[in-house]
């Protein structure tokens, strides 16, 4: 591939506006207008939080000028939302480009994370382990600290996530009643959890932390700017 299409974001698979303008032979502006109009449209439809959490507004520096300008950068659903009116042959080549692309990436990101069960560590410690049972009581403790361990690392599951993003859904909505203005406000909540808990996105939040968390969300209090 001639260059890249799908990059890694804070743990997450991602490409962007500049990207799409790029390989779908587009405007820069025209594609930013693409995004704009279906953020319009989940908003209409209530969707406005799925929309703060695929699309991501930021900037980029231009290297001809060096002024900085607005871009998107788009999870895969998100950019299949966008790219779905591109349907020319040559778009449906380039959509399909895409999609391999954002399918690798993420077998490398799953491929990169190390996987350690229990039957795993119970084999390792038999294989380094000279004589089972006369050290049998220290490997029971070991793997009980172990254990202990993992079960600090586990995250959200998809009920759990779920639980998470009604709380903060309903904080939002009750700060601020015009769906328009709510945007800012998700942004703001979800960057704070994730900074708060030192976590990549408010998936990979710790399931023993989820309760802190969701009382956080329930105390918060959003930072008005000035102007």
């Amino acid at each position: 591939m001639d260059s890249l299409l799908v990059f890694i974001k804070n743990g997450n698979t991602v490409t962007d506006s500049l990207t799409i303008a790029e390989k779908f032979n587009k405007g820069h502006k025209n594609v930013v207008r693409d995004i704009e109009v279906q953020l319009q449209k989940l908003n209409e439809a209530g969707e406005e939080e799925w929309g703060v959490l695929n699309f991501e507004r930021t900037h980029y520096q231009h290297p001809q000028n060096d002024q900085w300008y607005s871009k998107f950068d788009l999870t895969e659903d998100a950019f299949a939302i966008v790219a779905m009116g591109y349907v020319t042959s040559e778009a449906m080549k380039m959509k399909v480009k895409f999609l391999e692309e954002f399918k690798r990436m993420r077998n490398q990101l799953t491929n990169n994370i190390p996987v350690l069960d229990s039957n795993a560590a119970i084999a390792i410690a038999l294989r380094q382990t000279a004589d089972v049972m006369d050290k049998l009581p220290q490997i029971e403790s070991k793997l009980e600290t172990i254990g202990r361990k993992l079960e600090t690392q586990i995250t959200l599951d998809s009920g759990q996530q779920r639980r998470l993003q009604q709380a903060v859904s309903k904080k939002v909505c009750s700060i601020e009643p015009d769906k328009d203005e709510r945007g800012n406000l998700f942004r703001q909540l979800y960057k704070e959890i994730k900074d708060r808990w030192g976590v990549p996105s408010y998936k990979d939040v710790l399931r023993q932390d989820l309760q802190e968390v969701i009382s956080y969300v329930n105390a918060w209090r959003p930072v008005r700017r000035a102007g």
